[in-house]
């Protein structure tokens, strides 16, 4: 008689995953970090005004539209339309109203003057100055579990819109 269970040894590599499949594996971590907020999320087939997945919370009013990014990211496309930045930063997961975070960086670095920020209306970087991180402080959810998105130490420095 055989028995009826799996074996879920960890054997996911997540430098092997393909693209897609890293995006749909980010969403399940940084799910399962909002629901200790209380949220229930959704995947959206496709960026759904500007959003890749719907955040519920269980209060029965409360719903984010948030766009999961790899690092912190700014971009005009998502002014004014009440999309939330989910990122991660030294293995901590950040949220925050995009143009909340367009304030914050306008206060605490020059990124708006950039080029990149200028001529492609966009902005990303994995190197957050201590001034802006205090400020995101607030922002912070909680730690990331395993291996999520691109590992800081192979990125450096600030770089423009993809």
């Amino acid at each position: 008689m055989t028995e009826n269970r799996m074996s879920f040894d960890k054997k996911i590599k997540y430098d092997d995953l393909t693209p897609k499949q890293k995006e749909l594996f980010n969403f399940q971590k940084i799910a399962a970090t909002l629901a200790d907020f209380g949220y229930n999320c959704i995947k959206l087939a496709d960026d759904w005004q500007g959003a890749d997945f719907l955040a519920y919370h269980n209060d029965g009013t409360t719903t984010l539209k948030v766009q999961l990014k790899s690092r912190l990211t700014i971009n005009e496309k998502y002014r004014g339309k009440g999309i939330w930045v989910a990122f991660p930063h030294k293995r901590e997961w950040y949220l925050i109203e995009h143009d909340r975070l367009v304030d914050k960086v306008g206060t605490h670095t020059v990124w708006l003057g950039s080029s990149s920020w200028r001529e492609k209306l966009g902005y990303h970087s994995t190197s957050i100055n201590p001034e802006l991180l205090v400020s995101l402080k607030e922002n912070k959810l909680g730690p990331v579990y395993g291996s999520v998105l691109i590992e800081d130490e192979e990125i450096s420095g600030p770089a423009s819109v993809d």
